[in-house]
């Protein structure tokens, strides 16, 4: 059988019987011209050539070969086909956490560099952000990434997916645009906090509070809204999470206190604000994300399928 016949009959064959090692790799280089991701398995020496040229080559690590094993990308240490769905639950659940935090990461630090950046376009207005806003973000940034996402739990639908294309890039063009625009929406709001309160005629400390409450607000609004790309914001509060409480939980305390003991409103550069001025600004933070949760209903099922 020539190649391209082979390339063309095995999209209609299931079961291939008594193969010499050359036919198996004829099988695994006919499935990827065809487009395929191509998972191998084998313990033998004569398994080898298939393995190494699989996509993905898994050796058998009891009873599998030296030379299978060096020609292969993963190695079942219990030669239990089972494993390897466990192994492909896993690789996928850490694959989208990465691509959450790291949206995560890119949504947060637009608002912080362009709420910094005001001075450089508006010189008579109040500085916004100090060293010790930065701070305060930064201890809330940190553990979002490596606690939180790390501990998330895989979507429901990950092993109904079809193996992800090895052409298609970590972090995409698209993905980066929807984060970008995530941290727009925060950086939109809390500016827009900013300025009114200026035209109101609020004090420079205590504009500056209004608005880091706005930001802070949006901050946790977009790590519990990137938790999960395919679930709403009510779906993804019904998760459990135990990490996130911790993190958010100690975020709204320590804020809590910034807006209340002398001391830390003066290290702030605050001045205490109304249990009502701050409700306000819960509710606009809490509005920054609206329009993504509004986009994953409408968008997103189907792409969180594929």
């Amino acid at each position: 059988m020539s190649e391209a016949e082979l390339c063309r009959r095995i999209r209609e064959v299931n079961v291939f019987a008594r193969v010499v090692p050359e036919q198996k790799l004829k099988i695994v280089n006919a499935l990827k011209q065809n487009n395929e991701i191509v998972a191998m398995t084998g313990d033998g020496v004569n398994d080898a050539p298939a393995l190494k040229a699989a996509d993905i080559g898994i050796a058998m690590g009891d009873k599998g070969t030296d030379v299978a094993r060096e020609a292969s990308s993963l190695v079942l240490m219990d030669d239990n086909f089972s494993s390897i769905v466990s192994a492909v639950k896993m690789g996928r659940r850490i694959f989208d956490n990465l691509q959450k935090a790291l949206s995560y990461i890119f949504a947060i630090h637009v608002p912080i560099a362009g709420l910094s950046l005001i001075p450089v376009f508006f010189a008579r207005w109040p500085l916004l952000l100090w060293p010790v806003h930065i701070v305060f973000l930064e201890l809330i940034i940190d553990p979002a990434c490596s606690i939180i996402f790390e501990a998330e739990k895989e979507e429901k639908n990950i092993m109904n997916r079809p193996p992800r294309n090895i052409h298609e890039p970590f972090f995409g063009a698209k993905k980066i645009w929807l984060s970008c625009s995530q941290g727009i929406g925060i950086l939109l709001i809390v500016f827009a906090v900013y300025w009114v309160g200026l035209k109101m005629g609020y004090s420079e400390r205590e504009d500056r509070a209004l608005a880091f409450t706005t930001l802070i607000t949006a901050n946790i609004m977009v790590i519990l809204s990137n938790r999960s790309w395919t679930r709403n914001i009510f779906q993804i509060l019904r998760t459990s999470n135990k990490t996130v409480k911790w993190v958010i939980g100690g975020a709204v305390f320590f804020l809590i206190l910034v807006l209340n003991v002398p001391f830390l409103l003066n290290l702030f550069q605050f001045e205490k604000i109304s249990l009502w001025e701050t409700l306000v600004c819960i509710g606009f933070g809490v509005a920054s994300m609206i329009w993504f949760e509004l986009y994953k209903v409408f968008n997103l099922p189907e792409e969180g399928r594929r």
